[in-house]
């Protein structure tokens, strides 16, 4: 079997974050407040790996992705700061909801976050589309 081309990574990568962005929501609505919360974080996650997939950056870990997002993206101006700071609120979120059995989501929170979450992957999609790289 031979291996993905980038192109086919990045895509791979959008189509989980649709999908996580999809269960965010879903849990939204079943008031599942926590999972929503962690579902938006990984829409997130794999959008930011899809846009470091594109400038030729593979990642692999949480801490990575926030990491090199910044220097690659944001530093540079390619993104705006707003993406970085929604990546660092999701993720310290989701580590609260999975990690912490005392944490419990607000649902206007969780509201925010997944409306978040969206936000993100549509500015993702918007930089991919500008650099021929989505399709």
């Amino acid at each position: 079997m031979t291996e993905p081309s980038r192109a086919e990574e990045v895509q791979a990568e959008l189509l989980r974050a649709e999908k996580s962005l999809d269960a965010a929501r879903s849990l939204l609505k079943e008031n599942f407040l926590e999972d929503a919360l962690s579902r938006s974080y990984y829409s997130i996650l794999h959008a930011a790996r899809a846009a470091l997939l594109a400038e030729g950056v593979s990642v692999s870990s949480h801490r990575a992705v926030r990491r090199l997002f910044g220097s690659h993206l944001i530093k540079p101006g390619k993104l705006t700061v707003r993406l970085a700071k929604i990546l660092a609120e999701e993720q310290d979120d989701r580590f609260l909801a999975d990690y912490d059995a005392w944490f419990h989501a607000e649902h206007d929170r969780a509201e925010k976050r997944v409306s978040e979450a969206a936000e993100f992957l549509a500015a993702i999609d918007l930089f991919l589309r500008s650099q021929g790289k989505r399709q």
